[in-house]
């Protein structure tokens, strides 16, 4: 879980700003109490403290709705729905006789993994007390919170939008039962606005709404694309047969509800209907028959009370073969996806009001013949203008400046119920167990925070959404270290989000699939060349390091900038297919003519896979046609016969048949030294050596020497340098931690020798740093952090 930086103090439980007396939970109960009994997670306070969009997720429906462990996996789809949509998940629940509001992944599944057990309580608003002073007689019990327990404890923490499936109800025949959910009254005692697909459909919806109203609930169903007055839901189905009391179009519409309803200072709820999808959603004469049915089942068998919904919808999934699951898997995303636009749209709505009363008492603006045409300018500047940022202020000079991804890292690793040597990876189209943890990620934060680690003063270029995450990620950035005045937040109307990177691994620990979401990073705003100009002068490093994420647009003024200001740049292909964005055509800076001493690149570090797509893009663009292309390869002098055997010796057969070697040399005119990354081969370098360099009269370095420029007397080129490195240390499966980060870290620990070694005075020589950055890299593959801390007690050359 990304942690927010602590700065010297802790935060309390931020009270909420309601308007009428109600004193908040925080001021009403002295804080040991309140950390043994009611707790709020370090990220959602910082998300209510800030004003960031927060929703809250019950937590019944992994305690008493699914098993584990397919509880862990809908638990994670649904927090997952919240932060792709702009917000931060709270989820609730009892754990050890103490009430969580937003719970880690290790919290959630000691909480969920005890699904079933008779021990694991339901808890509604009247449980709160009983669970939590039991706990303080020393009875720790665990519970699943219901809507009406939800409410409460979100109301208590802040949070005013609770996302959740389908509400409970007056039962058929309550009239004469009294048998009413105390949802319903939660409903109109509790300030949260409570968006879910109407309430269960067996149960009397007209008199539910009635019982709502008397309450005085606010209820309202959203339109869905429909015109005029709408049904309220029934749950399965889109329709009831009942008119709802409100229609509204939009999360616009119901978080200016919400809001207006806390300005004015009403203490009642707020119900949001948002009906099934179409897709899964029944007819309703279909579910009303199927429904029916089942009440008839229970009533003849005299189920009723707390047994009474479970029997029913245990028949209607039965009874609909499978028909009313699928509505209701497809409710609950819909409703969670809904909530979380209308937290978003009512974070909007307040911080408007914050701005507007923060202007307000601001010292009196100067009179409009006072004011500067540059100022007014600014003020009606557009939008892609105003992301322009100006970089031309000082900025602290560094050693290395990354230009590279900042994003939220989460690691899934397969963890099968009953382990197996055959069944390694996890099973497709369905939910599998597995151990999740997230983290501060990206590949540029790992290469700046390695190298920063290694003992340089390094400054991170990147870009975040102003967000929640955003904001998390460059504190945890600070503390490594690493400077993060270049990393900028792009304001919410640009439609920017965070960069997040999910990967799911087999039980090795080996990838298996990944998703990222990394389009902040091809913004046009990031397009200037001047921008990269000016940022490239203001820290004037010795070394640039790029990494592929960026877009082919992006990257262009990049390398025109650092050609211009004469920085070496070092490439990270990130992937195959960002690899290939090297040479995409749009990549203008470089052409048929970028090749030693010309080159844009002086140093890259792909993998086998990065390498072939590199060197397929450029073969692609016609790069290995050009004339220049050739003088260069033929200056190379390489040997026109017994090439492969030559190969061979200098690295494998197997790396010969693969065209590994073959492929560093061909694109070698255009980045002098490739180090391509071989998992448990270990590397191969291969480098163009200048004329004179003592390597090639080196005794010790003949083995490595591939070739020698005996004929063009002119060419600043001397030979070529190939050498396998074989892996630092051969790791045992049980003692890998994670694979994420581990080529970051070698090219971070490279890039720090490198600039260690010149800034000592010392000659800097590839083949002297990669085996400590071999030896880095495995530090980071035992460590569960991205980048090993372990790596500063590694001496690189020129450091003492």
């Amino acid at each position: 879980m990304l942690q927010l930086g602590r700065s010297g103090r802790r935060f309390g439980v931020t009270e909420p700003k309601f308007l009428w007396p109600t004193a908040p939970f925080s001021s009403r109960w002295n804080s040991s109490t309140r950390s043994k009994l009611f707790q709020v997670s370090e990220e959602v306070q910082d998300a209510i403290h800030s004003g960031k969009p927060v929703v809250a997720l019950e937590t019944t429906i992994y305690t008493h709705g699914f098993p584990y462990p397919e509880n862990v996996a809908l638990a994670s789809r649904l927090e997952s729905l919240v932060r792709v949509n702009g917000g931060i998940p709270a989820t609730i629940g009892i754990l050890n006789g103490t009430a969580h509001i937003g719970m880690d992944p290790d919290k959630l599944i000691r909480l969920i993994s005890t699904a079933g057990s008779a021990d694991i309580w339901k808890i509604s608003r009247r449980d709160l007390g009983l669970i939590g002073g039991l706990s303080l007689r020393g009875r720790k019990l665990n519970g699943g919170t219901t809507i009406s327990g939800t409410m409460v404890l979100a109301h208590l923490a802040g949070i005013k939008v609770f996302a959740t499936g389908g509400l409970g109800g007056v039962h058929r025949g309550g009239e004469n039962s009294m048998d009413i959910s105390a949802d319903l009254t939660e409903l109109g005692r509790t300030p949260v606005a409570v968006v879910s697909s109407g309430c269960k459909s067996f149960l009397d919806i007209g008199r539910t709404l009635e019982y709502l109203e008397t309450q005085g609930v606010g209820i309202a169903t959203f339109a869905d694309g429909r015109e005029g007055e709408v049904d309220f839901p029934a749950f399965f189905s889109r329709d009831s047969g009942i008119r709802s009391p409100q229609t509204i179009q939009s999360e616009a519409d119901a978080a200016a509800i919400i809001h207006a309803q806390f300005q004015l200072g009403v203490q009642s709820g707020l119900l949001f209907a948002n009906p099934v999808p179409e897709g899964p959603a029944m007819s309703k004469n279909e579910i009303n028959g199927i429904i029916e049915q089942a009440v008839q089942e229970a009533d003849q068998r005299g189920i009723r009370g707390a047994r009474n919904t479970p029997y029913v919808l245990k028949r209607i999934r039965e009874l609909s073969k499978g028909g009313s699951v699928a509505a209701n898997e497809a409710l609950v995303e819909a409703n969670i996806i809904r909530g979380t636009k209308v937290a978003v749209e009512l974070a909007k709505l307040e911080k408007e009001d914050k701005e507007a009363v923060n202007g307000a008492v601001q010292v009196a603006v100067p009179e409009s013949s006072q004011l500067s045409a540059s100022a007014s300018a600014v003020s009606t500047a557009t939008d892609h203008n105003r992301f322009a940022e100006a970089t031309t202020a000082p900025i602290e000079e560094t050693d290395l400046l990354v230009i590279g991804s900042l994003a939220a890292d989460t690691s899934c690793d397969y963890t099968p119920l009953v382990f197996t040597t055959s069944a390694t990876s996890p099973v497709l189209h369905t939910s599998n167990p597995a151990s999740i943890s997230q983290s501060p990620g990206g590949v540029g934060r790992n290469v700046a925070t390695a190298a920063q680690y290694a003992g340089v003063r390094v400054a991170l270029a990147s870009a975040v959404a102003d967000d929640l995450a955003g904001s998390l990620l460059k504190n945890q950035v600070s503390e490594t270290g690493v400077t993060t005045s270049s990393i900028r937040t792009l304001p919410a109307p640009s439609g920017a989000r965070t960069a997040q990177y999910i990967s799911v691994n087999d039980t090795k620990k080996d990838l298996v699939v990944a998703m990222g979401d990394f389009s902040i990073f091809t913004h046009p705003s990031f397009e200037s060349l001047q921008y990269w100009s000016d940022l490239i002068q203001s820290h004037n490093p010795n070394w640039i390091v790029l990494d592929g994420n960026w877009s082919s647009l992006i990257t262009s003024p990049v390398l025109s900038a650092a050609f211009s200001s004469k920085k070496p740049v070092a490439f990270e292909p990130v992937s195959t297919a960002k690899a290939a964005r090297l040479f995409h055509p749009s990549n203008t800076a470089l052409s048929n003519t970028s090749v030693v001493p010309n080159h844009l690149i002086s140093l890259a570090t792909p993998n086998n896979f990065e390498l072939a797509a590199m060197h397929s893009a450029a073969q692609n663009r016609g790069l290995f046609e050009s004339e220049s292309w050739w003088q260069c390869i033929n200056t190379l002098s390489l040997p026109s016969s017994g090439s492969r055997d030559r190969f061979a010796a200098l690295t494998t057969p197997v790396l010969v048949d693969a065209g590994i070697p073959q492929q560093t040399i061909q694109l070698l005119p255009f980045i002098p030294n490739i180090i391509t990354k071989l998992g448990a081969d270990g590397c191969l370098l291969t480098s163009v050596l200048r004329k004179g360099d003592t390597r090639l009269s080196d005794p010790d370095s003949a083995p490595f020497i591939l070739s020698r420029n005996t004929d063009d007397i002119d060419s600043p080129i001397g030979g070529v340098y190939m050498r396998l490195f074989p892996p630092a240390e051969v790791v045992k499966q049980s003692e890998i931690a994670s694979v994420n980060g581990v080529g970051d870290t070698l090219l971070g620990v490279i890039m720090a020798g490198m600039i260690n070694a010149e800034k000592a005075g010392q000659q800097s020589r590839l083949e002297d740093i990669v085996p400590l950055a071999q030896k880095a890299a495995v530090l980071t593959l035992k460590s569960t952090e991205a980048v090993a801390p372990e790596i500063k007690s590694i001496k690189l050359i020129g450091t003492t």
